[in-house]
């Protein structure tokens, strides 16, 4: 075979992959925007917390804050 046809073979083969991972990425990236469109339109659920349920969360945050500051305390700036 000549030259000139082998690198126009080796293009078109190029062109193909190309154009099948564009097409790969175009159906993931319309996947990804499904979800989020019906994440988007599901229902807002909130949830009805006793007052011991807001006590026990807030006293979880409380502890997350003193373990950061114990953290940063640590670090010299």
């Amino acid at each position: 075979m000549s030259e000139p046809l082998i690198m126009v073979t080796m293009a078109s083969f190029g062109l193909v992959g190309l154009s099948i991972a564009t097409f790969a990425a175009l159906r993931g990236w319309q996947g990804w925007l499904d979800v989020r469109r019906l994440e988007l339109s599901a229902p807002v659920r909130t949830e009805r917390r006793s007052g011991a349920g807001e006590l026990i969360e807030m006293a979880d945050l409380k502890e997350r804050v003193r373990k950061l500051e114990s953290i940063a305390s640590c670090i010299d700036l």
